[in-house]
């Protein structure tokens, strides 16, 4: 699988031959990261909440990409009223050939900028190969997330929140991957896009270090293997 950072939350999954972009909200950075949504194949569109900053995008990447799927809760999928969409819930899971994607909680809040109810926010965990990646959403550490190793195996990455103010910061981030996800790998997200949730980069290192987790702070643009 190939990760691609495109800012905020927003990441274009690759595998084997499909994309999948998340949290669609890649125009107020696109300048860095040359992302072309029109350019783009988009499969499915995989959102967790209704915030602005996870959905301002969605309008323009179905309507150059209709056979895209959207996949999330079913007060998401109502929302947009696009005929192709994977409505799933808590527990609930989306099949992509060998690729299972589940919900799951996050301890979030959720509505659309015109105030339309969102549903609950949610993550989800990429499982394949016998491999897991835990794609956080927006949260704060909650206990629920020492279940999640648990319930499907070892998280191999963990793609978290660390820009306090609305999430997470660096310091309750390390401790959600080190105590509850019990894992060794952290791509962060939700940093440094507004003044509100910049982060001293140096620091951030500092606290997941002090736990022995490897913490990735990528770059707009950047991309990763899986």
């Amino acid at each position: 699988m190939r990760i691609k950072f495109l800012g905020q939350n927003c990441f274009l999954f690759s595998y084997q031959g499909k994309t999948i972009l998340s949290d669609p909200f890649y125009t107020l950075q696109k300048e860095k990261t040359g992302f072309d949504i029109a350019a783009q194949k988009i499969d499915y569109v995989l959102i967790t909440h209704a915030h602005g900053d996870h959905i301002a995008d969605v309008a323009e990447v179905l309507s150059l990409h209709p056979e895209a799927v959207v996949i999330g809760q079913p007060e998401i999928c109502a929302y947009f009223k696009h005929p192709r969409f994977i409505d799933i819930n808590f527990g609930g899971s989306a099949k992509i050939d060998d690729l299972k994607i589940s919900m799951v909680p996050a301890s979030h809040t959720s509505s659309f900028p015109d105030g339309t109810y969102g549903g609950e926010p949610c993550g989800y965990i990429f499982r394949f190969m016998d491999r897991n990646l835990y794609f956080a959403g927006d949260t704060g550490v909650m206990s629920d997330m020492a279940i999640f190793p648990q319930l499907y195996g070892p998280i191999d990455t963990a793609i978290l929140p660390i820009g306090g103010h609305y999430t997470m910061c660096p310091r309750k981030a390390s401790f959600a991957a080190s105590d509850l996800l019990n894992t060794t790998k952290v791509i962060g997200c939700h940093f440094d896009t507004f003044p509100a949730i910049s982060i001293d980069h140096e620091q951030a290192k500092i606290a997941f270090e002090d736990k022995n987790v490897e913490l990735i702070l990528p770059n707009l643009g950047e991309e990763f293997e899986f």
